[in-house]
Formats: structure tokens, sequence, C-alpha cells
């Protein structure tokens, strides 16, 4: 178990919101943390403290009038720290080799492979010639659908018809080096983590994985270690006090070493 940190961008800033929330419609998101710092403030921090493999995720779409001061945190962020961080959000095969070539360790993408509420292969056939297996992060953000979960794309707001399952967790690990797993009902809540989905991913545990959401004190972080079988990675936000939270990240760490 590792802990990776996160940079969430939206509207030209670093934030924390509810991922409920999330809608393109006139930007809007319901926030629990604004950063007075930028981008590249938070990367220097991780790259200080040697913590490898968080994400940056950009909350803005391209048609957004906001996107590209998002962009550009986005960009400062992975200069302060090159080959630390990942990157995600709107990411297409046009686009990923620029954020590499900035200095990101991944690419990020959910929208671009999931089109029409399935799984377009061809798409994600494309992605890998164009980028390769080693540099893609596979985002498999999900919400609860008559008891079950679902992929969400477009900033987690529509659902695909792709349920979570063991079996589509081993149809796309050969396509990619990690996948990214946010809960996002509980998203930015702060308020208790998705033990099915949690177990789920642990159960699993074929290739890295990492968790966000709901994390909210240490109790969260041993039922995750335990339910994750100590393979699921652990992203924090709006606890973490960096953000406006109550839980210390130097605190974090010693626990998650021992």
């Amino acid at each position: 178990m590792e802990f990776r940190p996160c940079i969430d961008i939206h509207n030209g800033s670093v934030k924390q919101i509810v991922g409920s929330s999330l809608r393109d419609q006139n930007d809007a998101a319901k926030e629990n943390f604004v950063a007075v710092q930028d981008a590249a403030f938070f990367a220097g921090l991780y790259r200080e403290y040697r913590i490898r493999n968080g994400h940056i995720i950009l909350l803005n779409p391209v048609s957004s009038p906001y996107y590209d001061a998002t962009k550009k945190q986005a960009l400062m962020a992975l200069s302060a720290y090159p080959g630390g961080l990942q990157v995600g959000g709107g990411i297409t095969p046009d686009n990923a080799g620029e954020f590499l070539d900035a200095g990101a360790s991944h690419v990020i993408v959910t929208s671009y492979v999931f089109k029409d509420g399935r799984i377009q292969y061809d798409k994600l056939n494309e992605l890998v010639k164009k980028i390769g297996k080693d540099k893609l992060v596979l985002d498999l953000s999900a919400r609860m659908k008559k008891e079950r979960y679902y992929i969400v794309t477009d900033r987690w707001q529509n659902y695909t018809d792709v349920e979570l399952t063991e079996e589509t967790l081993d149809a796309l690990a050969s396509y990619c080096d990690e996948f990214l797993v946010h809960a996002v009902d509980v998203e930015g809540k702060a308020n208790g983590i998705e033990e099915p989905l949690a177990k789920l991913l642990g159960d699993w545990g074929k290739i890295p994985v990492t968790y966000a959401g709901g994390v909210h004190n240490f109790e969260d972080l041993r039922k995750l270690k335990e339910l994750g079988h100590g393979r699921v990675h652990v992203t924090i936000g709006s606890a973490l006090e960096l953000f406006g939270g109550h839980m210390k990240l130097e605190e974090i760490l010693a626990y998650i070493r021992e």
C-alpha cells in the first residue's frame, strides 16, 4: 500500500470538490477547499517528500473557458516534479504526447476509451499504439446503480453500461500500467470509504490500482489496507491537512510505512 497524492484543478485553481457535484454547465462544483497556492507548490511539496505516482486531474472540459488556465496549472505542476506525477482529464492520442513531454510519468484516460456506454477497443488500441501500455493509466471511476458499480465518464457525470467487475478488470489490465478508481459517490465527502469497492479491487489485485474517495481518518486507512490486502494504493483529498482537513501528511506516510 502506497500513498498517492492528488492535485485536482478546476477553473484554474487547485481545489477539493464533492465529486458528484461536478457539472460542465457553468463549470459548477461544490467546493470543499480552494488553495491560495498554485499547482506547482503542491507538486514541489510531493517532490520534497519523494511521493511518486500521484495524479493531476483537469476538471474542466476542453470546451470550457477555464480550460486553458487549468491546463497551465497542470503543466506548471509537471514542470515542478518531472516524472513524478500522472495527469488526466480530456486526454486523447492527439494531446497525450504533450503532457508526457511536459514531464508526466503517465496519462490517465477514461472518456476517450468509453464512448456510447461501452469500451471502445479500437480507441484503446490506438492509444496504446501511440503512447505505449507502460505510460497509460485507465481511470475506472465508478458509481453505484441498482446495487452494482458502473464506470462513469465525462468528469463523473455519465454512466456507462460497463459494470466494474473482476472480469472487466481482467479485460482491461493488458492495455495499461495501472488503474485509478474514484468512488464517486463518496468522493470529496470525507465520510468513509466505499468498502465493497475497496474489497473488489483488493480481491482482484493483479496490477497496481489506486483507490480514491471518502477517506477521513486512520480507521479508513486500516479498513482499506485490510480490504485491499495491502496492495491497493490510496489517495486522500479533502481530509488531508494540506487541503483544509485534519489528517497530517507526515502521519499518513508514517502509518503506511508501518
